[in-house]
């Protein structure tokens, strides 16, 4: 690899490493091409999973001061860079180690914060994003659309969209729980604008060479 061909791969990789939402060492010693694709395909719509050279990450991940596998990047290493649901990426990591024991999860990163293995794992038995919505929206007696728009929405927006719901339910049969707004809001605002709809991309898996 070529000095211009190094610079670049660092430059993507600490790109990946700044826009991820989280990102997940493993080890793949042993995995054939077959399954690496099959996990590839598991994390697809979640994560990428790349391949990648021990010493250029150690280079990327300094460059965009992720010091969370530091003395953790020998042998053979790929990691995951989620930019969907880290609960669903860390689940298809989790379930795939289960099945083909020589993925070995080593370590992660979560909003700045370092995860170990166990954690990852921790993580993993959590329940998605979509099932905590359509749980609220169940709650609330409400519909997906309006529990997505509560997350959405600024702080004091929230709180009148609670207040809102909870007049509608009482309004129209026996009193359904509802999550508290603990916020203090600002009686003279308008009424807030639907927030705007978040983008979904589709990942593309990327691979390189082992180190």
């Amino acid at each position: 690899m070529s000095r211009a061909d190094k610079t670049a791969a660092i430059a993507e990789l600490a790109d990946k490493f700044r826009s991820s939402n989280a990102t997940v060492l493993t080890e793949y010693r042993g995995l054939s091409v077959k399954q690496i694709t099959d996990l590839r395909g598991a994390l697809r719509g979640n994560a990428t999973y790349a391949v990648v050279k021990n010493t250029l990450t150690e280079l990327a991940a300094k460059e965009a001061g992720v010091t969370a596998f530091d003395g953790q990047l020998v042998g053979p290493s790929a990691i995951a860079f989620v930019d969907g649901d880290p609960v669903e990426a860390a689940k298809s990591l989790r379930d795939f180690a289960k099945a083909n024991p020589l993925l070995v999860i080593k370590s992660g990163l979560l909003d700045g914060k370092a995860l170990t293995a166990q954690e990852i794992t921790k993580l993993a038995d959590l329940e998605s994003r979509e099932v905590l919505l359509a749980k609220l929206a169940g709650a609330m007696n409400a519909s997906l659309t309006q529990a997505v728009y509560l997350f959405a929405a600024p702080l004091s927006q929230t709180a009148r969209v609670v207040d809102a719901l909870r007049a509608k339910v009482e309004s129209e049969g026996p009193a359904v729980a509802a999550p508290e707004a603990e916020a203090e809001v600002a009686t003279e605002e308008n009424p807030a604008d639907a927030a705007p709809a978040v983008e979904a991309t589709e990942n593309v898996a990327t691979g390189g060479d082992e180190a």
